[in-house]
């Protein structure tokens, strides 16, 4: 059997090893993403700016404008994977150093107020329900109640 030392090494280190991997994946990540983005760009521009030299100024503004939005989806993709890889890499990190993740405190919150509306709900209704079983006990004796009416006799 494992002691609980060697237990809590191994997981350090296999944390470790994916907190580089992490790291390295997204410096990679990052390095691809340009790379691909400069050349889809440049390779773009480069054939609409030949046929704007044949042509006219209005071409060579379209490969402008298209080369910018080349440039921005491949941006946008490199932002969103690098963006994932730096928060997994964050998120192990602090998983090395001991830090736990902090409590969701909206959903807590949230539970806490949809707890309060039912309790409010709840009540009210049971309070209701007393007070027309307690009328309708009035009623029922009042219906069923003898009126014996004193007498004097002298």
């Amino acid at each position: 059997m494992f002691s609980r030392k060697s237990t809590a090494e191994r997981t350090a280190a296999e944390a470790w090893d994916y907190l580089s991997s992490a790291m390295a994946s997204a410096g990679e990540s990052a390095k691809d993403a340009g790379k691909i983005t400069a050349g889809l760009a440049g390779a773009k521009a480069a054939e609409i700016a030949g046929k704007a030299s044949k042509g006219s100024n209005k071409l060579a503004g379209k490969a402008s404008r298209q080369s910018q939005k080349l440039a921005g989806k491949a941006g946008a993709r490199m932002n969103a994977a690098t963006e994932e890889a730096w928060t997994r890499a964050h998120l192990a990190a602090n998983a090395l150093a001991g830090r736990k993740p902090g409590l969701p405190w909206s959903l807590i919150l949230g539970a806490g107020l949809v707890g309060v509306a039912l309790g409010w709900a709840t009540a009210t209704t049971v309070r209701a329900a007393a007070e027309r079983r307690a009328e309708n006990e009035q009623l029922e004796l009042a219906e069923t109640a003898i009126v014996v009416a004193p007498t004097y006799d002298n």
